[in-house]
């Protein structure tokens, strides 16, 4: 036998002139061919399986040496292109397919003719010329022998899985839809994804999923990711009604409206001209519903002819509306339970969580924009009386008409919080460097409180004591701020009711808050009233239990455990900080001894110093003291300071903080980053750590420059060999965040709140 040529013949139909050597071998090569096909076919006519192998779905072919069609079914034959089977005959893939894929299948065939091995279950893909969506093939090829046992040739089936492939990539994207929903992703991503899904199944189809609005009139943009950006803007806020399109009057009537010709259909008289601007020549639209039946929204898919849908389009529009309801319905339940938690139920006002998770943001936008916030802290006088001699329900009848009054005397983008019972909090941000008339809209909004309400037949008024503070002159953080104008308000209350008292910087602030509530709260320093919790701080790339933050707690004999926030600024302005800071130092260094002779690994433990106890001339000796009393190894204690507290004084500051090092102890910068001089606080003293502040960390990673300040901070601080740590982590964005930009240790409700000291133990003895 001759030796096969090394490279495909291109034969045509014609038959173009071949070179003498060429010419012999394909005279022997189709002399051996037709033999073995004549045998071939001989066998099929014998077993009367002709007919049975042109009927069959799956393309069966068979090739010589040379990758050369000597046979096919009709099949293979009608799916690239030929009426008849016989006309491949002589033909090879280089005369049918790319260049590329055609080269592909000619090095596999000729490596299953050299070794005679067959090559089995292979997916290829090609591209479909009417759509060019893929199709997909799964492919055998085994070697054909001679009575010899010599490879003489091939033979290929092939069978067409586009449609299996098709539903697992369904199935895979129905998957992934499901998951975004319950991540919690945005509602607009899950839409669009789920329109592209949609439109990726289908050909010559745009979709689009309108949503209907609370009072359930008007129909929003939804997601419709390839419909024309002017007619999508056109149809959103469309009100619905039962001549409105395909999508205003299938929510109206709750149920699918199929127009097959926008053009002619009554119900698109007022929609006539934008769809046939845009080509959009039909439009099947089904409302997307509740399990209860009630209307969300709705799902159009629009064509560019005129028809109706198919089968596979009915298809597609019931799976498609049910993962909308559900990811819409999801969406408004989330909505609902996120308005309870931070809403008053009685007034519909934000509450002291809304408040909570909100005025970090409010006074970090503020800082950057150079913006004043003004702070009312507002106390009804003598609401009480009213409660016990009309009723509760005269009271909430009174609290509800207030309430609308303060809304409505301030503008849309100020908050009134109720902070509980008869105190709200109006927080008002200066729209520009000299917003002027913030003063008096809160006295006009004094005297609409004290005009008369008229509740069960008879008129009843009540007068308001308000304290007003600013930020940033009367405080640089929402405990801060809020306490100082609560201060403010037990003065005018002081002064006799029914007043406006700004916050006070004088040598009488002390006097701002009654003096009975610093007795109280000088006995409870002598009455060990007071106990620390513990915050772990977390080493970001190991995840262990790296330092914990020491955090003072009042067990107060009547209104429970109160926060530092409600007694630290008292403690501040009346003097008593000095011992509290003591306590909690104290404390702090027995308490970290104590766990490292339980024989747990030791750890920082960081203890904030306010500025009324780094003036006092004795700090260093106390801490020494601390350390000496408690045995505690100097280099286990940092010590907080506020960038603040040392920019007033700075060569005493630097004299102290030196007279600290001096010990042994560490220091740390808090709440880097709000004040003016960060930089300079940095350059000027002798930190070994920086606590980024909860403004920053809170704000990523959504944030642009946020995100920008952050990385530069923890970049300088790395430059500067100063440890960072984040406060306020409390998602798996911002620890991914502060992993991918080196920080080193983090802190925040993510990992722990603030805990008792037996489970800060549990934890390092479990090696968290």
């Amino acid at each position: 036998m001759n030796k096969p040529a090394l490279q495909p013949s291109r034969a045509s139909e014609s038959g173009r002139s071949l070179d003498v050597e060429t010419e012999r071998l394909l005279t022997a090569s189709q002399a051996l061919l037709a033999a073995n096909a004549h045998h071939m076919a001989e066998g099929i006519e014998h077993l009367r399986l002709k007919a049975i192998v042109h009927e069959l779905p799956d393309f069966l072919y068979v090739k010589d040496r040379q990758s050369r069609f000597v046979f096919a079914n009709a099949v293979t034959a009608r799916s690239l292109g030929f009426d008849r089977a016989s006309a491949l005959a002589g033909k090879t893939d280089f005369d049918l397919f790319p260049m590329g894929q055609a080269t592909e299948f000619y090095r596999i065939e000729q490596e299953i003719i050299a070794t005679g091995k067959p090559r089995l279950d292979m997916e290829t893909t090609a591209f479909s010329t009417s759509d060019g969506k893929p199709i997909y093939r799964l492919t055998s090829k085994m070697p054909v022998r001679n009575d010899s046992g010599d490879v003489i040739g091939l033979i290929g089936i092939s069978r067409d899985i586009t449609e299996r492939k098709r539903q697992e990539q369904l199935r895979r994207s129905q998957a992934e839809l499901l998951e975004m929903i319950a991540k919690s992703e945005p509602l607009e991503m899950i839409l669009e994804a789920l329109v592209l899904m949609v439109e990726n199944e289908l050909t010559d189809i745009r979709g689009s999923v309108l949503l209907l609005d609370h009072e359930g009139t008007r129909l929003f943009h939804g997601a419709s990711p390839n419909l024309p950006a002017a007619y999508s803007r056109l149809i959103d806020g469309i009100a619905i009604g039962p001549k409105v399109g395909s999508c205003g009057t299938a929510a109206w009537h709750g149920k699918p409206i199929f127009v097959n010709d926008t053009q002619t259909d009554p119900l698109w008289e007022d929609f006539r001209g934008a769809a046939g601007q845009f080509g959009l020549r039909s439009c099947w639209s089904t409302p997307i519903t509740t399990s209860q039946g009630n209307v969300l929204g709705t799902f159009a898919l629009y064509s560019g002819t005129v028809r109706d849908p198919t089968q596979r389009e009915l298809e597609m529009i019931a799976m498609a509306t049910h993962i909308a309801g559900i990811a819409i319905e999801r969406k408004r339940t989330e909505d609902r339970i996120y308005f309870m938690a931070h809403h008053d139920d009685l007034t519909g006002l934000p509450n002291r969580a809304f408040l909570k998770e909100n005025m970090a943001k409010i006074l970090f936008k503020a800082r950057r924009n150079g913006r004043k916030v003004t702070v009312a802290y507002v106390d009804l006088d003598n609401f009480k009386q009213i409660n016990d001699s009309r009723g509760h329900g005269a009271g909430d009848e009174l609290l509800k008409e207030l309430t609308a009054r303060m809304v409505d005397g301030l503008r849309a983008s100020d908050m009134v919080v109720r902070l509980g019972g008869d105190e709200f909090l109006l927080v008002v941000v200066h729209q520009s460097r000299h917003d002027t008339g913030i003063m008096r809209r809160l006295h006009e909004l004094q005297k609409m409180i004290a005009q008369p309400i008229t509740i069960g037949g008879s008129e009843v008024s009540v007068t308001s004591s308000i304290g007003v503070a600013a930020f940033p002159s009367d405080g640089e953080t929402p405990e801060e701020l809020i306490a100082a104008a609560d201060a403010a308000m037990y003065k005018a209350k002081e002064f006799g009711r029914n007043r406006m008292q700004y916050h006070s910087h004088g040598p009488d602030a002390a006097g701002v808050v009654p003096l009975s509530e610093q007795e109280e709260l000088r006995n409870a320093i002598g009455s060990n009233q007071f106990f620390l919790e513990y915050q772990p701080q977390i080493d970001v790339a190991s995840g262990r239990v790296v330092g914990v933050e020491a955090l003072v707690r009042w067990r107060h004999p009547r209104n429970g455990t109160l926060p530092p926030g409600q007694f630290i600024p008292l403690a501040e302005e009346s003097g008593l900080i000095i011992p509290l800071g003591l306590f909690v130092l104290n404390e702090a260094c027995r308490q970290g001894k104590r766990w490292q002779t339980m024989g747990l690994p030791p750890m920082t433990i960081a203890v904030n110093v306010s500025a009324r106890q780094f003036s006092d001339p004795a700090l260093a000796s106390h801490v020494a003291e601390a350390l000496e009393a408690s045995g505690l190894d100097p280099q286990w204690l940092e010590l907080e300071l506020t960038e603040s507290t040392l920019m007033h004084d700075v060569p005493r500051a630097l004299h102290v903080m030196q007279a600290l090092k001096a010990l042994g102890v560490r220091l740390s910068i808090d709440d880097f980053g709000t004040g003016y001089s960060s930089l300079a606080a940095l350059k000027t003293f002798p930190f070994d750590r920086l606590k980024m502040d909860r403004s920053f960390v809170e704000a990523l990673p959504r944030d642009e420059t946020t995100v920008a300040i952050a990385s530069a901070v923890i970049s300088l601080a790395r430059r500067l060999r100063l440890a960072v740590v984040a406060e306020g982590v409390e998602t798996d964005e911002q620890l991914e965040f502060l992993r991918e930009s080196r920080c080193h240790d983090a802190q925040g409700f993510y990992f722990s709140r603030p805990v008792g000291a037996g489970q800060i133990a549990t934890m390092l003895a479990a090696g968290l």
